[in-house]
């Protein structure tokens, strides 16, 4: 394709043109005369007149909101007003019909535990153990029961008792102290004793009685959880009893007298509240107390099946 070579001596003509324009347009406002808006003058010479600040703010005029006859002895401490935000950030609002909130750990409660209710076979008798308390984490009454009842012939009832005063010695340990009352021999005693969690959750209590005969009498108990599962658990549990001097007529020795054992398979239902069981006990006398129930013609060692409940609520 032909480009006609007029034409582009035309546009170099044209480009040169508009470049010269550029270079007068440039050297015009270089000699600009800037007169018309001179700022050559200091601002610091401006002219406020218009809102003179001048004048010392100390010498504001405050007539508007004259402040001189105001009581701020207040703001110094005395009685806050009765509006006033409360130390539990109640606001003044009332607690209403529930009264006023409390933490858990000091909230008064209550609880029943029976341990174990059960029905011996060969021995034709029921064993209970039950425990009830009321108070808070740190301080509590508890009433406590344990023995068992012949369901043939008199149907004697032999039941240890006692009322105690509960608190926590340790993470693990509880302590007790109160009073208590044998049925077996009609004595009242005076109780103090120590339950809590040995090593690898041994459940353990010791509990010593002084009799108002001047008889000491010593229980030793421990039992453990063997959990098999969510629901079933086998429960071995083994008791030792001793006094500090001989008592004939209750058929009491000095020394360890007896020991009781037994195996439970309990199933826990209902929240694990209740637990049906099965299981097998033995009982032996032990020490100069074997002797004694031979000359008695009573048994020195005994074995029995055994099914019952424990639960709490």
């Amino acid at each position: 394709m032909k480009i006609s070579k007029k034409n582009l001596s035309f546009i170099g003509l044209s480009s040169l043109v508009l470049l010269t324009s550029s270079f007068a347009t440039a050297a015009d406002m270089s000699g600009m005369d800037h007169s018309g808006m001179d700022m050559s003058s200091d601002m610091s010479d401006m002219n406020h007149s218009g809102m003179d600040m001048s004048g010392d703010m100390s010498d504001m005029n405050h007539s508007g909101m004259d402040m001189s006859g105001m009581d701020m002895s207040g703001m110094q401490g005395g009685q806050p007003p009765a509006d006033a935000r409360s130390p539990d950030y109640s606001n003044g609002v009332p607690y209403g019909q529930y009264g006023k909130p409390m933490m858990m750990g000091s909230m008064p409660l209550w609880g029943v535990s029976v341990d174990d209710l059960g029905y011996q076979f060969d021995e034709d008798q029921i064993n209970f153990e039950a425990t009830g308390w009321y108070g808070t984490d740190s301080n509590r009454i508890r009433l406590r029961t344990e023995g068992s009842a012949q369901t043939k012939d008199d149907k004697e009832i032999d039941s240890l008792s006692s009322l105690a005063y509960w608190k926590p010695l340790s993470i693990f340990w509880n302590g007790e102290a109160g009073v208590a009352y044998d049925t077996e021999n009609d004595n009242a005693a005076v109780m103090a004793g120590i339950v809590g969690t040995a090593p690898y959750f041994i459940e353990t209590d010791a509990r010593a009685y002084l009799y108002t005969d001047g008889q000491l009498r010593l229980d030793l108990g421990a039992e453990y959880e063997w959990r098999l599962d969510q629901h079933w658990v086998v429960i071995p549990e083994v008791g030792l009893t001793a006094f500090s001097k001989d008592d004939h007529d209750n058929g009491i020795t000095k020394g360890f007298n007896e020991m009781e054992t037994e195996v439970r398979l309990t199933y826990e239902t209902f929240s694990r509240q209740l637990a049906p069981y099965v299981g097998v006990s033995y009982e032996t006398a032990l020490g100069k107390a074997r002797g004694q129930r031979r000359q008695e013609n009573e048994s020195v060692d005994s074995s029995s099946l055994t099914a019952g409940v424990k639960f709490w609520f």
